[in-house]
């Protein structure tokens, strides 16, 4: 394992104390997968609180926040580092929170790893001897991508379910059934979880999944989705199989997931947009349930959801408050959900620049280029179908957006009360409806820079005097 050189430093001053060091946790797991990882946790046993505390001190300066967790942060050069000693837990009352913590430097490396959640998060390694020390099978467990317990203690704690979704679709996972098992048997702890909690392990979902469809499938499997009715319903909603012959609304919806996933625009994307495309994709049909009816068209029955984007928008926010998520989230992730049917026109469709540049008005505070991603992953969710069509006219979109420049940005208004003023008008309410109909004929195309609203704004007066 490639190690920081000064957190080296750091684990040969704590040996030297007579500690005994071991990396613990993500960074295992991280390094076994051969992914970067810039979380280095290191769990030290064989040393008191006191002891751990005054080899690190000269190091870097420390916190002793976690004192009664028995953990100390020290901040060096680069980053902040968890120094920890082993420790027990014990259950006292409900929720995530419920724990008694007893640090103990006397556990051995198999009593320590017995208290995490899962066996890949359960390996420790040596820095001094490069060894893994695996009690529990975790790195089995890894190379067969298979997500289970540690112990029978992981009921304790609830959030290891939301945990075990979130891993799942990180790690492309699959939850061996005794775990699932498991998990099931507290699905009714879900309501002790704190809000701010459920929407982290959300959130990692949403920003970190490469195949996030495995995370429905641990909730489905625990019995939790339950607690999720909006992704619920979804199950077993029928589709129409000559548009959607991968089968009901969930079905669709996981592969959507997957294929956004893969998508180098999602990828290549902050965690802020990562998040919003994600969960718009996830709730760009949870308007179907609703929608959803087998009706004569064209001479045949059919399966039709008629309006189900529209429907769509009160259920993503909805979902988006069930889960704790920003409030500055919803009003994005709601807006590319009612608009995602943009590419189901045929063919032939057009757009005019006057239809785009209010398109993105009306996206704000998304973009057409976040619709784009998302009516993408929409249409590659059909295997095995491939909708050409949609595919060229969503590129279509993008490329005349472009030319616009509003695929990233909505227009703003180049005439402004300013220049109002600057032709002698007298301030006041007044002046909105001018400032409005300035715009719309920007949105139009009569002019796109600010002489052009000038001009514009003296042609208006000359052929409308305002006395």
């Amino acid at each position: 394992m490639i190690i920081p050189t000064e957190l080296r430093h750091a684990l040969v001053r704590v040996r030297q104390a007579g500690g005994r060091p071991r990396l613990v946790g993500g960074c295992v797991r991280d390094w076994l997968l051969e992914l970067p990882s810039t979380d280095f946790d290191v769990e030290v046993g064989a040393l008191s609180f006191a002891e751990l505390y005054q080899a690190l001190a000269p190091l870097g300066a420390t916190d002793v926040v976690g004192r009664s967790f028995g953990v100390i942060k020290l901040r060096l050069e680069s980053r902040e580092y968890d120094f920890s000693l082993p420790r027990r837990e014990s259950k006292t009352g409900a929720g995530h929170r419920g724990f008694r913590v007893h640090p103990d430097p006397t556990l051995s490396d198999a009593e320590a790893a017995a208290r995490r959640d899962f066996t890949i998060n359960a390996i420790a390694y040596d820095p001094f001897s490069c060894e893994l020390i695996d009690p529990h099978g975790g790195e089995r467990d890894l190379r067969a991508k298979l997500l289970r317990h540690t112990s029978a203690a992981f009921i304790e704690d609830p959030l290891r379910v939301l945990r075990a979704m979130q891993f799942a679709g990180r790690f492309d996972l699959t939850l061996a059934p005794e775990t699932a098992q498991l998990c099931a048997t507290i699905a009714d702890s879900f309501r002790e979880l704190p809000l701010e909690r459920v929407w982290g392990e959300w959130d990692k979902w949403a920003t970190q999944s490469t195949h996030p469809s495995r995370g429905l499938i641990v909730l489905r499997e625990t019995g939790w989705l339950r607690h999720f009715p909006e992704i619920a319903s979804m199950r077993g909603t029928p589709q129409e199989p000559e548009w959607h012959p991968e089968g009901d609304v969930l079905i669709h919806t996981k592969h959507c997931l997957d294929a956004l996933a893969t998508s180098p625009g999602w990828l290549a994307s902050n965690p802020e947009r990562r998040r919003r495309l994600m969960l718009a994709v996830l709730a760009h049909d949870f308007g179907k349930p609703l929608t959803t009816a087998y009706i004569e068209r064209h001479g045949c029955m059919r399966w039709t959801s008629n309006g189900h984007e529209a429907a769509g928008g009160p259920f993503a926010e909805t979902f988006l408050q069930r889960i704790g998520a920003p409030h500055d989230l919803i009003e994005p992730v709601r807006t590319l959900v009612v608009h995602h049917l943009l590419h189901h026109q045929g063919p032939q469709a057009t757009y005019s620049d006057s239809q785009i540049r209010r398109l993105a008005r009306q996206l704000i505070p998304a973009t057409i280029e976040d619709l784009c991603e998302v009516m993408e992953a929409d249409a590659r969710g059909r295997p095995p179908l491939t909708p050409i069509h949609s595919l060229r006219l969503i590129e279509k979109l993008r490329t005349r957006a472009q030319g616009l420049r509003v695929d990233e940005q909505a227009p703003r208004p180049l005439l402004l009360g300013r220049h109002l003023l600057a032709q002698k008008m007298a301030p006041g309410p007044h002046l909105k409806p001018l400032l409005a109909e300035a715009f719309e004929a920007q949105l139009d195309g009569a002019f796109s820079d600010e002489a052009g609203a000038v001009a514009w704004l003296q042609r208006h007066l000359a052929a409308n005097p305002p006395f």
